[in-house]
């Protein structure tokens, strides 16, 4: 069955170069997205192995920033993988502290060391 990585909060050149890391990470994965509330409840819906998560997701969210976001689904999902994409130490730190696993900044997109925290978080081997 094919992985599910859902995509929370990016802007559309972002959700390109995220979308060819994940089919670097899992070449067979299905790739999810949401860019508000309604989306976010379709793709929870769906059971995704990972959610990636925009440090600040827009207008469409209760609140607009990705850290929040972590600690609700937390919350409410407590199973759910979660991953910040940002490339503020801060940002990341409050993730990881919020239940995330670590993140990778938008920079790193696409580099050996995302791959690889996509697949260990995926848990898919090399």
């Amino acid at each position: 069955m094919p992985k599910k990585i859902a995509l929370i909060g990016h802007c559309g050149p972002d959700s390109s170069y995220l979308r060819a890391a994940i089919k670097q990470a899992e070449k067979d994965s299905r790739i999810l997205s949401a860019d508000d509330e309604a989306e976010l409840g379709h793709v929870l819906e769906e059971t995704p192995d990972l959610l990636l998560l925009n440090r600040e997701l827009g207008g469409g969210f209760a609140d607009p920033l990705g850290v929040s976001l972590v600690k609700r689904l937390r919350a409410s999902h407590p199973g759910l993988k979660l991953m910040l994409v940002s490339n503020y130490v801060d940002s990341q730190t409050a993730a990881v502290q919020a239940g995330a696993l670590p993140g990778f900044g938008k920079r790193e997109i696409g580099t050996p060391r995302v791959i690889k925290l996509l697949k260990d978080a995926i848990g898919v081997g090399e």
